[in-house]
């Protein structure tokens, strides 16, 4: 007899998220691009699905930048209404920020938040590990990409340069080595290499 394999189901409660974070991103495109911000959200909640993503996981995917750029502390309180305190809790583990950006108040410095951030997914538990992996995933490949085709000028987007990146990307693999789950790592080490090997800075390709 044949094992099955209970397969995570996206239901209603997954529906709802997707069409809660359309509207809730719907002015809101990717860094000095006209793509809008859904994309991104959809590329991470994909790879989170294709890691083993049970339905909690997959709804904070699709919500994980929700707090950070789009209301802050109320929409914290939103979501937990909407889809419970596990999820709430994903997508603040998540932000890199505690700062409201909608508020006008200043972030704290990118390295500073980055290092916080860093220190965070050292003690973070499975899901953060998974969530995180493919949030970073999504964006290395986009990064490699756009720096193929913009060269250096792609970098006039970001807080931080082409070093500082390659450094923050760094620290992330190490951290999650071993912890992110089967595909989504080795995809995200993958990306590591290719932006390596786009700054000049890794092994040349075959």
């Amino acid at each position: 007899m044949t094992d099955t394999v209970e397969i995570p189901r996206m239901g209603e409660r997954f529906a709802e998220a997707l069409a809660y974070a359309t509207r809730l991103h719907a002015r809101q495109t990717r860094k000095a691009k006209e793509t809008p911000y859904i994309a991104h959200l959809l590329g991470v909640a994909s790879f989170a699905i294709e890691g083993g993503a049970d339905e909690d996981e997959a709804i904070a995917a699709l919500l994980h930048d929700a707090v950070e750029d789009q209301g802050g502390e109320p929409t914290r309180v939103e979501i937990e209404r909407r889809f419970g305190a596990r999820v709430s809790a994903l997508v603040v583990a998540l932000s890199d920020s505690q700062v409201d950006t909608t508020s006008g108040e200043q972030k704290e410095p990118w390295r500073l938040r980055k290092e916080r951030y860093i220190a965070h997914l050292r003690e973070a538990d499975a899901s953060v590990r998974l969530l995180a992996a493919c949030d970073k995933l999504h964006n290395l490949r986009e990064v490699v990409e756009d720096y193929r085709l913009l060269g250096d000028a792609l970098w006039e987007r970001f807080s931080a340069g082409p070093r500082d990146q390659l450094w923050f990307y760094r620290e992330v693999v190490e951290v999650l080595a071993g912890n992110a789950r089967g595909v989504i790592f080795d995809r995200l080490r993958g990306a590591l290499l290719e932006f390596e090997r786009a700054l000049g800075e890794g092994p040349a390709g075959p």
